[in-house]
């Protein structure tokens, strides 16, 4: 569990760097934050016994997988019922298009981000999205450009 400790430098560095290059080497690492070999290891342990560093994992191009358009389903519930709620999120946490979901704040409940291959792929999508109990609206927006995208936003460039 993430202790409140302070990062310093060193663990800014370490981390900036792992977020975008998770399978550098730890010589490696090491060279590019300025420290030696172990205390560099030790800081990286420490980080992920911390839960600061949750894990490590390939950062895939859901265009390549699922389609290559972008699309933000907002959800919009009859009722926020913890029951209806649950339901809602197991169900659509099963469906591969569903690359990210919130529950929001504001005049609509659920913020899916999804990526489908074409329209018929996204109308499917909407149609299994329409049979789950308590939908009471959906609206999408597709993406026209993606200008930014950050696997760590926590860490930002430069």
């Amino acid at each position: 569990m993430n202790s409140e400790r302070e990062l310093d430098v060193f663990d800014l560095r370490i981390l900036q760097v792992l977020s975008s290059e998770g399978r550098i080497s730890w010589r490696e690492l090491a060279e590019r934050i300025g420290l030696s070999f172990s205390p560099t290891l030790r800081r990286v342990h420490r980080l992920e016994a911390e839960g600061t560093i949750r894990g490590y994992m390939v950062d895939i191009d859901e265009r390549r997988i699922l389609g290559s358009m972008t699309v933000f389903i907002s959800v919009t519930l009859e009722r926020q019922v913890k029951e209806i709620l649950d339901h809602f999120e197991a169900r659509v946490a099963q469906m591969p298009e569903v690359v990210g979901g919130f529950l929001i704040s504001g005049s609509t409940d659920y913020m899916l981000h999804a990526a489908v291959r074409d329209l018929a792929h996204y109308q499917a999508t909407l149609d299994y999205l329409t049979t789950l109990p308590g939908v009471a609206r959906i609206q999408s927006n597709f993406a026209v450009k993606t200008f930014v995208r950050r696997t760590n936003p926590l860490i930002a460039p430069g």
